[in-house]
């Protein structure tokens, strides 16, 4: 199953970033290029454990809907969300979050497979990986730009 690993050093409080990273809105700032909305359960502020939210958004020029739930959750230590319907076989996406000095490293373990046996496996191989990583990459900018900028304000 691919997996994709980031790490990302963020300039704020552990408990901001956290935050950040559960906030339906950011989410929704950070996918604007793919008009991604939360449509169901939880549609604004902060998720929390056991909430889902769908999100509808357009990849590869197709619409889709997922529903993802948060289905562990350890305040400004770590949560994890999960598809529970949507166009994946399985994803799992794990955020752990560690205070190091006045730095926060976010870090993201994201597990997704495809349906399709073969063909699914063959297209994470050959694109949805990169994919799905500049997507996450765009996500984290957005968090870390937006936790850094807070302590302006």
């Amino acid at each position: 199953m691919p997996t994709i690993k980031l790490i990302t050093s963020i300039n704020a409080p552990v408990e901001v970033c956290f935050d950040l990273a559960r906030s339906i809105d950011l989410h929704k700032t950070s996918m604007q290029h793919t008009g991604e909305k939360a449509v169901a359960g939880i549609t604004d502020g902060l998720i929390g454990l056991n909430e889902t939210v769908t999100w509808r958004a357009r990849h590869f020029g197709i619409a889709m809907e997922m529903t993802s739930k948060i289905t562990e959750l350890r305040y400004a230590i770590s949560f994890t969300d999960e598809q529970v319907k949507g166009p994946f076989k399985k994803l799992k996406h794990l955020h752990t979050f560690q205070q190091s000095g006045k730095y926060t490293i976010m870090t993201d373990y994201f597990e997704f497979e495809s349906p399709l046996g073969f063909l699914g496996r063959l297209a994470d191989k050959l694109m949805m990986k990169a994919y799905l990583t500049q997507l996450l990459l765009k996500r984290n900018k957005t968090i870390k730009e937006t936790a850094e900028n807070a302590k302006n304000l």
